[in-house]
């Protein structure tokens, strides 16, 4: 269970090996409606990629929205997962020798490595941990090695334009988080641990980037206070 932030906090938030061993705890615990957001991205897969798709998942973490697609879609897809952090991978593998599905995972910077042609690419709350000035040339990294009509789906906590109304929402997360649990030290120590590191854009701010980057669509899936996940489409 994850009580990371339960002690004084001695760094900025990083993907180590004790943020690792609780991850997925502190997922279902601090994204709302979690579980229906990987499902729904699972079903949007099976909806638009054919047999033997290559799917990639950019920041798989443990891999949960992988495994959920190997495990519940009756199609046959090529699964590849990255991530820079050895000990998520390491978790991940471990979840898949135990359900015995076909998932390859690498371990590497996204920013430096060339991807392959793919039909579906992810990245669930991962862009925000990239800095502004990287992400344009990002996207269009993802873009130019999608197949046409490829997709691009990726999840993003997100701003609102209006000063009132995200601190509204910054509210309504907050109570969010402390009715699963976090303490009111908890939840500050890991604001605090992620100030400068995760930099979120507005909802329009998002899809301006995927336009700019050339896609020809992004939508809206699911939206719930400050957490969206987008489809755009090549």
């Amino acid at each position: 269970m994850d009580k990371i932030f339960q002690q004084p906090i001695k760094k900025q938030f990083e993907f180590d090996e004790n943020i690792a061993s609780v991850f997925d705890d502190m997922l279902e615990r601090s994204i709302p409606f979690y579980k229906e957001v990987v499902s729904l991205i699972c079903n949007i897969i099976n909806s638009y990629a054919k047999n033997n798709s290559t799917v990639l998942d950019l920041g798989c973490s443990t891999a949960n929205t992988l495994l959920a697609l190997q495990i519940k879609s009756d199609k046959n897809f090529k699964t590849i997962g990255y991530d820079n952090s050895e000990a998520m991978l390491s978790q991940a593998k471990r979840k898949i020798d135990a359900y015995g599905v076909d998932i390859e995972l690498i371990l590497a910077d996204i920013l430096e490595i060339n991807l392959p042609k793919n039909d579906v690419t992810m990245a669930n709350y991962m862009l925000q941990f990239i800095r502004p000035i990287q992400r344009e040339n990002f996207i269009k990294n993802i873009y130019n090695a999608l197949n046409t009509d490829g997709i691009f789906i990726f999840s993003e906590k997100i701003i609102y334009e209006d000063k009132k109304l995200n601190k509204n929402m910054i509210d309504i997360y907050y109570n969010f988080k402390k009715k699963q649990g976090y303490s009111e030290f908890e939840i500050s120590q890991k604001r605090e641990a992620l100030e400068n590191v995760l930099v979120p854009y507005s909802e329009e701010e998002n899809k301006k980037l995927i336009i700019k980057s050339g896609f020809k669509t992004v939508e809206t899936l699911f939206k719930w206070g400050n957490f969206v996940t987008f489809l755009a489409i090549k």
